[in-house]
């Protein structure tokens, strides 16, 4: 059994760096670098843009469990998934400091947040 903690945004209203929803680069390396912040692990990436000017799809694997978001700019909007599992240590205040950092830079009007703690 490894517990966890999934953390599930909706955001809506997106104020934030419009690089963020738009370009796959600039999204991948903030991804990566917020992870190392919060002192998880990286293991893979993948972001794909839908185009220019349009949305990304992207994930980070990490050896906790997961990143995975999707961006809308057309409407503002985000979907965020944070899962980071606590097999041998609690890594939930990680999983916050993770998700946190990406609703700080996605800067919602509107969040609408899950939390899951998974046994």
């Amino acid at each position: 059994m490894a517990p966890g903690l999934h953390l599930i945004g909706d955001l809506y209203g997106c104020r934030g760096d419009t690089r963020l929803m738009t370009d796959a680069a600039t999204l991948e390396a903030f991804c990566k670098q917020a992870v190392a912040d919060a002192g998880l692990t990286t293991v893979g990436s993948l972001f794909h843009s839908f185009g220019e000017g349009e949305g990304v799809t992207g994930a980070v694997v990490l050896a906790e469990s997961h990143l995975a978001l999707h961006t809308w700019p057309e409407d503002n909007y985000v979907t965020l998934d944070v899962y980071v599992c606590s097999y041998t240590n609690d890594n939930s205040a990680k999983a916050e400091r993770l998700f946190d950092a990406l609703m700080q830079a996605f800067q919602p009007a509107d969040p609408h947040l899950h939390r899951v703690v998974r046994a």
